[in-house]
């Protein structure tokens, strides 16, 4: 699938793309850099629930997620 960059750097991510893995509005999207590569991986739920615990922050990294969530909303 080809996107293009436009002003500002943004790039629209393709529906299909968008469905599979449910970003939506809002959703905060992580970048990876490495092997001359760029990846976008999105902070979701099910990422943040299949990672939880992987670094022993003892809830504290959850907590700061969903209070970051909570000032989005406002």
């Amino acid at each position: 699938m080809n996107t293009s960059v436009v002003i500002n750097g943004k790039v629209t991510i393709p529906s299909i793309i968008r469905k599979k893995y449910n970003i939506k509005k809002g959703t905060k999207v992580y970048f990876i850099d490495e092997n001359n590569e760029i990846k976008i991986v999105p902070v979701t739920r099910e990422l943040i629930k299949a990672n939880f615990g992987i670094f022993k922050t003892k809830g504290n990294l959850l907590k700061a997620l969903k209070e970051e969530k909570k000032k989005e909303t406002k």
